[in-house]
């Protein structure tokens, strides 16, 4: 499967050159603050959205799979749906005072915005 990434040569142009190798840009992840310097800001969205609310834990720092993990902790103890990507953490509905409580539980410096 690996040699199969025609995928990620999507927009590359065709090359001549017979000693040509393709190289893709690897991101470096930062690495994983612990809870208790991490700085998360929880706050509403109601942006393209359709008029729903949606609570937002913003300022995360460190890997995808943490954040992941974070995200997956939050929806199972809320009880709700969710999303985690791009360093944010999306909650369906509106929990920012359970989730400030939770995170705090858990560690986190967390504080309610908007």
């Amino acid at each position: 499967m690996e040699n199969n990434d025609w995928k990620a040569r999507l927009g590359v142009v065709y090359s001549t050159n017979p000693d040509f190798q393709y190289q893709t840009e690897s991101e470096i992840e930062e690495e994983t603050l612990p809870p208790q310097k991490q700085r998360l800001i929880v706050g509403i969205d109601r942006r393209n959205r359709g008029g729903k609310q949606v609570t937002l834990v913003s300022g995360f720092v460190g890997r995808a799979d943490d954040l992941k993990e974070l995200g997956r902790t939050l929806k199972t103890r809320l009880g709700v749906g969710g999303s985690a990507k791009d360093g944010e953490i999306t909650i369906q509905g509106d929990f920012r005072d359970k989730v400030v409580s939770i995170l705090q539980q858990l560690g986190y410096q967390a504080k309610r915005g908007n």
